[in-house]
């Protein structure tokens, strides 16, 4: 079944449209092979992914009139017993598999419910969802004194049960209506990785907070993925053992040559890239299936040049867009997805 996913076409979580339902027909008219359920920014301050995912996390504020969400720290005492009740609470979800507790509520997500909706009516093959991950919270999120919550080991530990906990859930939710599932943990700050700015986190921790994630993930039968939409340490999401390694190929597909042994060891191990070709930007409009193409293949050329061997990298890639394209108009996110969708049928079609 896994190998089913071949050129299969996926898309980023983050949509330009404040409705869920509007947003959903673009994706099942174009990529109906894996649906996945849109973030919607546009829709208001709640559905930012810093907040999105911060429902019941403890000592996490988050202040709806002054659009801001942030760890309040200044009262120890309090603080324990929220800690205490919320390390309480994901024990006993684990031990019931029942994580009702941790969920996304609608007015975080309005497009949970209405995948949940539609999908009752039309079953699939595979189902794509999304979780900010704990390194990109844990720097977006500040404490009362203004640093990053993930410079406290305490509550980063929170931090990574309390995102297993919105996985596990939307993997619970989402099972009864499709054969596989794909969890994506989306890790934007890692494009900080390599550049002058500098993580508070070291290598090695980054890996096991990630692997923690994605061993809870393949517990219950899901694949997971890591998405970043900048240039990268890959070394990081394949040590943590993801199965799909995600990025901007149109804008850095050249950066994956770098680890060429580690991208053949990824995929002859069963993982997959996903290789974000299709532009999330106005340069939708410079470029069409055809030439989209020849971008992937000039980028798996040089990979292969390096000793991978090409009918491999064909049999593990899915074709998404760059990154998300809630910054997009109406007519650019539809000709992201016309794009996605032509792009990996005509790979498909070519065998």
């Amino acid at each position: 079944m896994r190998d089913e996913i071949s050129f299969i076409a996926t898309a980023i979580g983050s949509m330009p449209h404040t409705a869920a339902e509007a947003a959903l027909d673009i994706i099942f008219e174009h990529i109906p092979s894996c649906p996945l359920w849109p973030q919607l920014p546009q829709r208001g301050f709640r559905e930012r992914t810093e907040v999105q995912f911060s429902e019941g996390l403890p000592g996490v504020v988050i202040d709806a009139v002054n659009e801001r969400v942030f760890f309040d720290s200044g009262n120890e005492d309090r603080l324990a017993d929220t800690m205490f009740g919320f390390y309480e609470s994901y024990l006993q979800s684990e031990a019931a598999d029942e994580w009702t507790a941790f969920k996304i509520s609608e007015k975080c997500a309005a497009g949970i419910p209405a995948l949940e909706k539609r999908l009752k009516r039309t079953p699939i093959s595979f189902l794509k969802m999304q979780t900010t991950g704990p390194v990109t919270m844990g720097m977006n999120i500040l404490d009362t004194n203004g640093e990053p919550v993930c410079r406290n080991e305490t509550f980063l530990d929170v931090l990574v049960k309390g995102l297993i906990a919105k996985c596990r859930w939307q993997i619970k939710k989402f099972a009864p209506h499709a054969r596989q599932l794909l969890c994506f943990i989306d890790e934007p700050v890692f494009a900080t990785f390599g550049s002058q700015l500098s993580l508070p986190l070291s290598h090695y921790k980054v890996v096991t907070i990630i692997n923690e994630m994605v061993e809870s993930v393949h517990a219950v039968g899901a694949l997971c993925g890591l998405h970043c939409c900048g240039k990268t340490e890959w070394t990081i999401p394949i040590e943590a053992g993801v199965d799909i390694v995600s990025f901007d190929a149109y804008e850095f597909g050249e950066t994956v040559t770098l680890y060429p042994r580690l991208i053949k060891k990824h995929l002859e191990a069963g993982g997959y890239i996903a290789w974000g070709i299709i532009p999330a930007s106005e340069m939708i409009f410079k470029e069409d299936a055809a030439s989209l193409v020849a971008l992937y293949d000039s980028h798996v050329e040089r990979l292969c040049a390096l000793g991978v061997d090409p009918a491999l990298v064909h049999a593990k890639s899915i074709i998404t867009p760059s990154c998300g394209i809630a910054e997009l108009s109406g007519n650019a996110a539809k000709r992201v997805f016309e794009l996605l969708e032509k792009t990996a049928a005509q790979l498909r079609d070519r065998g």
